[in-house]
């Protein structure tokens, strides 16, 4: 089948789900369609340009006033994905980017940090998740951020259209949710993995330990770990003993997967550590992963890893090494598919928009899957040296 006669095929599935009218489906496709294409800026207007339309009425109208269901759709990407990357040991992967806007009027924008130039802008956050397998990488959830200000203005949400049910919540949050609705989907994943931002958060932690979910996720030099004589230890005075103890010898070097530019490959150490306030789940046991960069040994970043017991550190530092695949797609997805390039300012259009992004960049992974034969998903390789562990330093804990 050609690529075009798929992507129809695609989108014709769907849309029968999600209209009743043909109206409604053909422009739907049309959106799709024009997300895909070679359009300088992915906004209404030049969208049905390329697709023919007369006017951007037909998709404004779509995004911001015909009846559909966006969370509809977000499940139908996400059964796209699964069966056509789908891995028990595939890895969910979490991170918000942003979109920076003008003015105060659109859902959500605030000024907070922002993540793109590293400063507070006038900006909306989105967290989001992917799943990645080595078929691919692409995104099946997402979420939209309320500043604490924004969930408790009456009249903003009121004219912003954000539902009563909608309540403030931060980040790490709005991940438990997203997870939480992966374990009712039945998504099969093996791990999860996340930045600082969330690693660092007790109560993502928590939810993981209490379903039993394995992560990677970075964490702060202070996360609080129980020392040798029992009292609190900071994480980077584990390393400081590590060195200490074992000298140079401490580090292994291993590749953590491919990148643009080759194998990335750091110098890795790994200790047996436990959490001071929490508890791993039954048969899992909490690793301290360390990542030194080569050009610069002063660079270091750490890992808290909770996985079942006897899992290989080679294993957790592929799951590490994955992390930076939700950067990719949230490149991707603002490069190439106008993720946030939209022009709706209500919570609706937000959530129709970036669901329909999602869907492009979904049937772009699994186009590039196909060409490269690997339909069939197979296992998260090893990082480095098959067959072979990294030394497990004897637990400090």
């Amino acid at each position: 089948m050609s690529w075009d006669a798929e992507l129809a095929a695609v989108t014709s599935r769907i849309a029968d789900r999600l209209f009743k009218r043909p109206e409604p489906k053909a422009t739907f496709g049309d959106l799709v369609r024009g997300l895909l294409a070679d359009v300088p800026r992915k906004n209404s207007w030049q969208l049905a340009d390329h697709v023919g339309h007369p006017t951007a009425n037909p998709i404004e109208w779509l995004l911001s006033r015909a009846k559909w269901d966006a969370d509809v759709l977000r499940d139908d990407v996400r059964a796209y994905v699964v069966e056509h990357l789908g891995s028990a040991d595939g890895v969910l992967i979490a991170d918000d980017t942003q979109a920076i806007k003008k003015g105060d009027k659109s859902v959500g924008v605030a000024r907070q940090y922002c993540g793109l130039t590293g400063q507070v802008e006038n900006c909306q956050v989105m967290p989001m998740l992917i799943y990645a397998s080595a078929a691919g990488h692409a995104f099946i959830n997402r979420r939209l951020y309320l500043p604490e200000d924004w969930a408790g203005d009456a009249q903003r949400r009121k004219v912003a259209g954000v539902p009563e049910q909608v309540v403030f919540a931060t980040k790490p949050q709005q991940v438990i949710d997203m997870l939480e609705e992966e374990r009712r989907a039945g998504t099969p994943f093996g791990y999860l993995a996340a930045d600082c931002g969330y690693g660092r958060d007790p109560g993502l932690r928590a939810y993981c330990h209490t379903y039993r979910i394995a992560y990677v996720m970075a964490v702060p030099v202070d996360l609080p770990l129980v020392g040798v004589r029992g009292g609190g230890e900071p994480a980077g005075h584990v390393l400081d003993r590590l060195l200490a103890h074992a000298g140079p010898g401490l580090w292994e070097r291993r590749s953590c997967g491919g990148g643009t530019k080759g194998a990335r490959s750091y110098d890795w150490a790994a200790v047996a550590v436990s959490l001071a306030v929490q508890l791993p789940a039954d048969g899992h046991t909490h690793t301290l992963l360390i990542r030194r960069s080569v050009s610069d040994p002063g660079d270091v970043e750490f890992f808290l890893a909770h996985a079942p017991a006897g899992a290989p550190v080679t294993e957790l530092i592929a799951v590490a090494g994955l992390r930076w695949k939700i950067e990719e797609n949230n490149e991707t997805g603002k490069d190439l598919l106008g993720l946030t390039e939209y022009q709706v300012r209500k919570w609706d259009g937000w959530h129709r928009h970036v669901t329909t992004a999602m869907l492009a960049l979904a049937f772009l992974t699994v186009s590039r899957a196909h060409l490269e034969g690997q339909s069939i998903p197979e296992p998260v390789p090893p990082a480095a040296d098959q067959g072979k562990d990294l030394h497990h330093q004897e637990s400090l804990s």
